[in-house]
Formats: structure tokens, sequence, C-alpha cells
């Protein structure tokens, strides 16, 4: 089976036991809490304390009924593959061993795995979420689409959340933070004074619906600028054709005035465009 077809079968099925050389997996040990290091590359970067709290207050009565996934490094330390969460409230509870699966795995398939684990949790917030799906596009080479197929999802789900990496850091440290909602930051892509606006809707507690409707006049006047007359592009193709170099024709809001742009790529292009303009 190959790793695609185990990703949209989920963590489990890439990081299996089974069919792995015995030289790759250890089984479960319990391994001294302070050998063990998170992943640097983590994608999830926000744990909530009182989420934590509850974790902790559950393997205390329960027990660690999920082992923690760690890959050996250096000097007796391990680093954690899967399940920082796990061992953040193993920490709380002041446990000096935890139940753990050593695998041998390289760190492309050490960051693919805590992003599947990352995406497969339900309380990821959308910032994670987004960067998660930049990480697997970026590792496995893939657009959107195929992305979709492979977690689950609709194409249009991940090319919306993948859009708000397109918002300011500022922004998106809000929508981490719960000030602002997936809706409000997605109103915000691409508008000017993208933060300025955020800060009012925090202040002014705006709805979704009201912010939308404060950016949709500018968002309307882009579109319609980008929007550009048939005739208008039949007379650059006519142009291009005659002159062969690329070119473009602007009109100024009122129609009565514009520009003529005229495209090379090349030194030898430009150096024969001058000699035909003195003709």
């Amino acid at each position: 089976m190959n790793k695609e077809k185990k990703l949209g079968m989920g963590l489990g099925a890439l990081l299996s036991t089974t069919n792995n050389k015995s030289e790759n997996f250890t089984g479960i040990q319990k391994i001294n809490i302070s050998q063990i290091i998170p992943n640097p590359s983590q994608p999830r970067k926000n744990f909530r304390d009182e989420d934590l709290k509850e974790l902790s207050y559950s393997i205390k009565n329960q027990g660690l009924i999920q082992p923690i996934i760690i890959k050996p490094l250096k000097d007796d330390q391990y680093q954690i593959i899967a399940g920082e969460r796990r061992w953040r409230a193993c920490q709380l509870n002041g446990m000096h061993e935890v139940d753990c699966v050593v695998k041998m795995i390289d760190d492309t398939n050490v960051l693919e795995a805590a992003l599947i684990e990352n995406i497969q949790r339900e309380d990821l917030n959308v910032i994670e979420e987004a960067n998660a799906y930049k990480g697997l596009i970026d590792i496995k080479n893939i657009n959107n689409e195929n992305l979709a197929k492979l977690i689950g999802k609709s194409s249009s789900h991940v090319s919306n959340i993948l859009r708000l990496l397109e918002l300011d850091k500022k922004i998106q440290q809000m929508v981490i933070d719960g000030d602002l909602s997936m809706g409000h930051a997605r109103a915000l892509i691409g508008v000017p004074n993208a933060i300025d606006k955020a800060n009012e809707i925090i202040e002014k507690k705006l709805s979704v619906r009201q912010i939308e409707k404060i950016t949709s006049k500018f968002k309307k006047n882009k579109i319609k600028k980008t929007l550009k007359d048939p005739n208008i592009i039949d007379l650059e193709k006519e142009l291009s054709d005659k002159i062969g170099l690329k070119t473009s024709i602007q009109f100024s809001e009122s129609g009565s005035s514009g520009s003529l742009t005229l495209y090379y790529s090349d030194l030898n292009q430009l150096d024969d465009l001058m000699k035909r303009l003195k003709k």
C-alpha cells in the first residue's frame, strides 16, 4: 500500500506497526519523560491550558490509553512523532515514565505524521489547519484538489482554509486567540488596512455580516477593475499579432484617456521595437 493511500486512511495507517521489520518497531515500552522532546516542526503551536488540564485529569484517572509515538535521537533522547498533547498532560501529572512506541522514521515522515495527526483533531483552529494543509502540499508536491482527496475534504474547503494564510500574521493570531472567527477572517482577505478593520471588529463586536457589508464595496470595485471589456481584449490581441509583442490597454475611470503598454522579453526585442518606432 503506497503512502498516498495510507494518508487517506489516517495517521494509524501511516504509522501502522504491521508489515514492519523488527528493527523499525520496538513495541510499547516505558521511556523516561525527561528523555522526550517535542518536534520543532510540529505545526500545532497552541495548547490551551484548560484542555491540557482536562486531559491530565483523564490520564490520572484512566491511565495513558494511547501511547506516545517517538523516534530515537542521539544521547538517549527521543523526539515526538505523535502525541505531544498527551506528553504535556503527563508532565502536568508529574509522571516520570510514559508508554511509548519507538519508530525508526525519517524527518519527512515525522512531519507528515504530525500534520496528519493535527488535521484529524476536531479542536484544531483554522490557522493551524491551514498550515497543516500547506505543509502536506509542500511535502508531497501536490495541488489543492489532490490534497482534498487524500484527507477526505472538499476542494472548496481546502482552498478556503488555505486562503487564510494570505492574511497578516497579526490577524492570523487574532483567529488563533479566538478574537476573530473564520468568517470574519475570510471577509478581510485582500482588503486594505485589514489590521485596522480587524481591531474594529473586536472593539465594536461586529458580526460577520456587518464586516462583509463594510468590505463588499472594496471587493466589488476590485472585481470591476480586474474585468476587461472583450472589445479591448480583441484590440490587444490584434496589436500583439501585428507587432509581435504582448500589449496591454488600460483606460482611465472616465474612459477619455488611458495607456498602451508594450512588453519585451529581451534587449533584442527592445532594440527591434525602437527601430520600428523611429521609422
